[in-house]
């Protein structure tokens, strides 16, 4: 593994992220989650970034079992847990997984893994569906998707945890701090992409700080969000609560526009996230001022997923396919961002959804 010439960030550090692990065999994880949830059943890996996740098939249905990475801190569980319980009260329809508690009737626990590892296991209930990410969503199916987005960030409104305001490095509004990262970006070219990325971001700083903030969920891409065309809701599930974060309500939909950019920049790049905003603005309102700051929100994302999916890729050869899933196509999209004005890239949204006003969550989604 390389050394790194600057220690990591804090950013970084944070969730395991720069934390290596061995995994936790599957018959071995099967044992804990016997004994302690009352969970049995056949047990399948699923690819994760940092942790050790298993799909849990038994004769009472399907589950979702993780052991976190031995680095993760118990205060995140916690606010992961609590938020799910939460969410399943002030919006007991939205699908969101439900947590599962131990025999005990505790959210989590504490195991000592073969390798000598604390992991803390939780299990979850399993949402049915296709991943988003696996289908051509049409126009229709995507205001869907940004509706329910709205409609999960109204659920969330009035959660507050001692570990909300964390600092992960997927929370752009600290994205300054990922700065050192630029040494690891051996293009030239792409290393000064990155840098005009940074300054434009910086500028805009002043703005983003007078935004509105709560608690969000922060990493709403297609591979979080399940979805069934044979139900008219279409969203059967919304998963990975992993990096959620009291931020920006600006940043939280940048992050779920990013993932419906078009690969390549062009002038079309930002037509499907169009019928997303629709969708979200449908449910739930922007400020004239958040509107204006989305789509460099989204350029602040690009900049933070090629700095981050590239050291780590570097850190974790073993897992790079799956680190670096999409970060080939920021920088044709880094380009049409930066050969453009900020005033140009600021009216991207403008006239593309319907009035900045909020229409209750229940018009769009009738218990």
């Amino acid at each position: 593994m390389p050394t790194p010439s600057h220690p990591p960030d804090r950013l970084l550090m944070a969730g395991g992220l720069a934390t290596a692990f061995r995994s936790i065999p599957p018959d071995a994880a099967g044992a804990v989650l016997a004994r302690h949830f009352g969970v049995s059943g056949t047990l399948t890996r699923l690819d994760t970034e940092k942790d050790d996740t298993f799909l849990v098939d038994g004769a009472h249905g399907r589950h979702i079992a993780k052991f976190s990475n031995p680095d993760e801190n118990p205060r995140e569980i916690s606010l992961q847990a609590e938020l799910l319980d939460y969410v399943a009260k002030t919006d007991p329809f939205l699908p969101v997984p439900r947590v599962v508690r131990t025999l005990a009737g505790a959210a989590f626990l504490s195991h000592v893994d073969g390798h000598g590892q604390v992991r803390l296991v939780r299990v979850l209930t399993y949402l049915d569906g296709t991943p988003l990410d696996r289908i051509e969503a049409i126009g229709e199916e995507r205001e869907k998707v940004g509706a329910i987005l709205a409609r999960l960030r109204l659920a969330m409104a009035g959660f507050s945890h001692p570990h909300d305001s964390r600092e992960i490095a997927w929370d752009v509004q600290h994205l300054p701090k990922l700065a050192f990262l630029l040494e690891r970006i051996e293009d030239r070219d792409r290393r000064r992409q990155l840098e005009r990325g940074l300054d434009r971001f910086r500028a805009l700083q002043g703005r983003l700080a007078a935004c509105r903030t709560q608690v969000l969920h922060n990493d709403f891409s297609r591979s979080n969000v399940v979805v069934d065309r044979g139900r008219a809701q279409f969203i059967s599930g919304i998963i990975d609560f992993g990096d959620v974060v009291r931020t920006a309500i600006v940043i939280d939909l940048s992050t779920a526009l990013l993932n419906q950019l078009s690969p390549v920049g062009s002038e079309r790049m930002f037509d499907a996230g169009r019928d997303l905003l629709r969708g979200y603005l449908g449910v739930a309102d922007l400020t004239q001022d958040e509107l204006l700051l989305l789509p460099h929100m989204i350029m602040a994302r690009v900049v933070a997923r090629a700095l981050i999916t590239t050291w780590r890729a570097e850190q974790f050869p073993d897992n790079a396919t799956y680190i670096l899933r999409n970060t080939h196509q920021s920088w044709s999209q880094l380009d049409h961002f930066l050969s453009r004005s900020v005033d140009e890239i600021s009216e991207t949204f403008l006239g593309a959804a319907p009035p900045l006003s909020a229409r209750h969550v229940k018009e769009a989604f009738p218990s």
